[in-house]
Protein backbone atom coordinates (compact mmCIF):
# COMPACT_ATOMS: atom_id res chain seq x y z
CA UNK A 1 0.00 0.00 0.00
CA UNK A 2 1.25 3.45 -0.66
CA UNK A 3 1.27 6.41 1.36
CA UNK A 4 -0.59 9.19 0.97
CA UNK A 5 1.63 12.56 0.16
CA UNK A 6 1.45 15.85 1.89
CA UNK A 7 0.19 19.33 0.34
CA UNK A 8 3.70 20.29 -0.41
CA UNK A 9 4.94 16.73 -2.23
CA UNK A 10 1.89 16.77 -4.31
CA UNK A 11 2.06 20.46 -5.29
CA UNK A 12 6.27 19.48 -5.96
CA UNK A 13 5.40 16.14 -8.11
CA UNK A 14 2.79 17.11 -10.26
CA UNK A 15 3.63 17.25 -13.68
CA UNK A 16 2.69 20.70 -15.58
CA UNK A 17 -0.85 21.17 -16.67
CA UNK A 18 -2.40 18.51 -14.14
CA UNK A 19 -4.26 20.06 -11.28
CA UNK A 20 -5.15 18.88 -8.07
CA UNK A 21 -9.13 19.03 -7.05
CA UNK A 22 -9.63 17.94 -3.82
CA UNK A 23 -8.18 13.95 -3.50
CA UNK A 24 -7.83 13.85 -7.24
CA UNK A 25 -5.30 14.93 -9.71
CA UNK A 26 -6.87 16.14 -13.04
CA UNK A 27 -6.06 17.56 -16.83
CA UNK A 28 -8.01 17.46 -19.37
CA UNK A 29 -6.37 16.69 -22.95
CA UNK A 30 -8.23 18.55 -25.85
CA UNK A 31 -8.55 16.74 -29.37
CA UNK A 32 -9.41 18.34 -32.77
CA UNK A 33 -11.44 15.12 -33.44
CA UNK A 34 -13.43 12.97 -31.57
CA UNK A 35 -11.51 9.49 -32.40
CA UNK A 36 -8.35 11.13 -31.57
CA UNK A 37 -9.57 11.76 -28.46
CA UNK A 38 -11.15 8.39 -28.51
CA UNK A 39 -7.49 6.44 -29.25
CA UNK A 40 -5.75 8.72 -26.59
CA UNK A 41 -7.87 6.86 -23.97
CA UNK A 42 -7.55 4.12 -25.20
CA UNK A 43 -3.32 4.53 -24.75
CA UNK A 44 -4.03 5.91 -21.35
CA UNK A 45 -6.26 2.25 -20.37
CA UNK A 46 -3.36 0.33 -21.36
CA UNK A 47 -1.08 2.37 -19.18
CA UNK A 48 -3.48 2.21 -16.25
CA UNK A 49 -4.01 -1.73 -16.98
CA UNK A 50 -0.27 -2.45 -16.97
CA UNK A 51 0.11 -0.07 -13.80
CA UNK A 52 -2.89 -1.91 -12.32
CA UNK A 53 -4.00 1.93 -11.37
CA UNK A 54 -6.95 2.65 -12.84
CA UNK A 55 -8.06 6.27 -13.91
CA UNK A 56 -11.68 8.08 -14.20
CA UNK A 57 -11.72 8.61 -17.69
CA UNK A 58 -14.21 11.10 -19.25
CA UNK A 59 -14.40 11.08 -23.05
CA UNK A 60 -16.30 14.31 -24.79
CA UNK A 61 -16.33 15.80 -28.48
CA UNK A 62 -13.23 17.44 -28.09
CA UNK A 63 -11.63 16.79 -24.63
CA UNK A 64 -10.89 13.56 -22.34
CA UNK A 65 -10.56 13.98 -18.52
CA UNK A 66 -8.71 12.30 -16.28
CA UNK A 67 -8.80 12.33 -12.59
CA UNK A 68 -6.21 10.10 -10.60
CA UNK A 69 -6.65 9.27 -7.06
CA UNK A 70 -5.84 6.25 -5.22
CA UNK A 71 -9.13 5.19 -3.63
CA UNK A 72 -7.58 2.27 -0.96
CA UNK A 73 -5.22 4.93 0.52
CA UNK A 74 -7.90 7.92 0.32
CA UNK A 75 -6.30 10.34 -1.48
CA UNK A 76 -3.22 10.84 -3.82
CA UNK A 77 -0.36 8.78 -3.39
CA UNK A 78 3.15 8.35 -5.46
CA UNK A 79 1.08 5.80 -7.47
CA UNK A 80 -1.29 8.91 -9.02
CA UNK A 81 1.98 10.89 -9.85
CA UNK A 82 3.94 8.06 -11.18
CA UNK A 83 0.51 7.34 -13.28
CA UNK A 84 0.21 10.85 -14.49
CA UNK A 85 4.06 11.15 -15.52
CA UNK A 86 3.66 8.49 -17.40
CA UNK A 87 0.54 9.47 -19.50
CA UNK A 88 2.43 12.72 -20.07
CA UNK A 89 5.84 10.90 -21.61
CA UNK A 90 3.18 8.94 -24.35
CA UNK A 91 1.43 12.30 -24.83
CA UNK A 92 4.40 14.16 -25.67
CA UNK A 93 6.18 11.25 -28.05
Amino acid sequence: MADLLSDDEIADRLPDEWDREGDEIVRTYEFDEYLRGVNFAQMVGEIAEAQFHHPEIVIRYSEVEIRLTSHEEGGITDDDVEMATLIESERTS
